[in-house]
């Protein structure tokens, strides 16, 4: 008798993680279709957060609410919604079309290159980390690891050109700014602008932080080129 808890423990855990996975595999199954509309809904495009604030609401209500200063909360969003950002990506390569993806940026367009499933201006390792779902649940230390490879990824290849006129058009200018000091000085007066004790928000905040990264992997790497 004494060993009969053991046994129900022991059968009960792989149906347990089954059950999981498939509750998972469903909710990104509702995912592909509602990141899918929501992207060809805004043909210009849609930054992260926006994109995860519309899947936040009705009629989605895929995402629960979230505290965006917090890495290690907001990271299953994250690491969910760039899963099924490559998975589509892949689905929509089939048909000649591309998926462009950074968090400042995800936009549907023509496919530019020829044949397979290439990202341009990604590394393949972001594209390996975001389909392997095993990566899904991570202790904090390995989160701000892989926060800090995200944008390493960034630094190393370069954000395109597009995703850095996005990011100088979250700063307030109408084309990327012709220095570092200029970008830096805007993004500190945009940050205060954006502050809760003037009116301003969190997620606002978030967004603008994204942006600063952008070009400041961008001037980087026009540094390193010269």
């Amino acid at each position: 008798m004494e060993n009969k808890p053991a046994s129900q423990d022991h059968h009960s855990e792989p149906t347990s993680l089954i059950q999981s996975e498939a509750i998972l595999e469903q909710q990104i199954q509702h995912l592909l279709v509602a990141v899918e509309h929501e992207l060809r809904d805004s043909p210009d495009g849609m930054a992260e957060f926006n994109l995860i604030k519309k899947l936040q609401s009705p009629p989605w209500q895929l995402f629960g609410k979230l505290d965006f200063q917090d890495p290690q909360k907001l990271y299953p969003t994250h690491f969910l919604l760039f899963h099924v950002l490559y998975r589509l990506k892949d689905t929509l390569a089939e048909a000649g079309e591309n998926l462009a993806i950074s968090p400042i940026r995800i936009t549907i367009d023509r496919q530019d290159t020829i044949g397979g499933t290439g990202l341009p201006g990604m590394p393949d390792n972001l594209r390996s980390f975001y389909l392997d779902l095993s990566q899904y649940e991570l202790p904090k230390s390995a989160i701000q690891q892989m926060m800090d490879r995200f944008w390493a990824g960034y630094q190393n290849t370069g954000p395109s050109g597009p995703e850095v006129l996005a990011a100088a058009n979250r700063l307030g200018f109408d084309a990327v700014p012709e220095s570092f000091l200029v970008a830096k000085q805007a993004f500190r007066r945009a940050v205060m602008r954006a502050h809760p004790d003037r009116g301003g928000d969190k997620d606002s905040i978030q967004a603008l932080n994204e942006a600063f990264a952008i070009l400041k992997a961008h001037f980087s790497q026009m540094m390193e080129q010269a």
